[in-house]
């Protein structure tokens, strides 16, 4: 197996130990995914995340060709989509605030009028 740093991989979950997960990559490598690379936030408990067996992606840290062992990241996976959403607007939109800003404001004038008078 061809495996460069940077590269996203698939992985198996073969472990799981509160400092990081242990993964197997295809037949020849083994990795680690330190507690520290699975999220930019806290991680409470690793063991509740990853069961073995499980098929992850991870990106290729670093590499030791000689003991076949990698070390590697999900936090650095770049998973937002390179889509733009497009907002589907429905109904009127701010027509109704156009419509009614005058007469709000009109209203709050003559309610702060009424109470600002003195008896």
């Amino acid at each position: 197996m061809d495996i460069k740093k940077d590269d996203i991989i698939k992985c198996e979950v073969t472990g799981v130990t509160n400092y990081g997960v242990f993964v197997k990559i295809g037949n020849d490598y083994d990795g680690l995914i330190h507690i520290s690379e699975i999220s930019n936030k806290f991680v409470n408990n690793i063991e509740k995340l990853f069961l073995p067996g499980d098929i992850i992606d991870g990106k290729v840290l670093e590499i030791d060709d000689d003991k076949k062992q990698v070390k590697l990241s999900i936090k650095q996976i770049n998973t937002k989509s390179k889509k733009k959403r497009i907002i589907e607007e429905r109904g009127k939109g701010f027509e109704p605030l156009k419509e009614n800003l005058e007469i709000w404001i009109k209203e709050k004038l003559d309610d702060l009028e009424k109470n600002t008078k003195t008896p």
